[in-house]
């Protein structure tokens, strides 16, 4: 019988898997009931915080703007689980159609989950996506694969 940190973990990541299948179908909906109202986002698009799960779909409206199609891949993600906290890491890689009709495989970019356990169910409560950067030049490094 699966211990509850071992069926909290599943349902974690449950939640990654509806991200990557929002994403594929465009879903505003599903994409929100797995943030949390009050999240804080420090995504790869500026301010430097998105804060509020309206402006975290606000940035996914964009995504879906620039994508006729989109897919997205996890690789490697690791979770750490509490009672009521968790937090996680992995690379994920945003690609698909662009609305011009140019196929893309995106960039890989280091992704941070930070989840909280609000009435029974696991919310992203702070989530962070970046690249490193290269000093010299001050420019982000896109091209690293996992």
């Amino acid at each position: 019988m699966p211990t509850q940190r071992e069926i909290d973990e599943a349902r974690i990541r449950q939640q990654i898997d509806k991200i990557v299948e929002g994403i594929r179908a465009k879903d505003l909906k599903a994409l929100e009931q797995v943030y949390a109202a009050d999240v804080v986002s420090f995504d790869v698009e500026p301010p430097l915080q998105h804060v509020g799960v309206t402006a975290k779909l606000k940035n996914w409206t964009n995504v879906f703007t620039f994508f006729r199609e989109a897919a997205y891949e996890v690789r490697d993600l690791t979770l750490t689980v509490g009672e009521d906290v968790a937090f996680g890491h992995c690379f994920g890689r945003l690609s698909g159609t662009l609305a011009n009709g140019t196929a893309t495989s995106g960039m890989w970019v280091r992704a941070t989950f930070c989840f909280r356990k609000i009435d029974d169910d696991w919310l992203i409560a702070h989530d962070q996506a970046s690249v490193p950067f290269d000093i010299a030049s001050g420019k982000g490094v896109i091209d690293l694969q996992p």
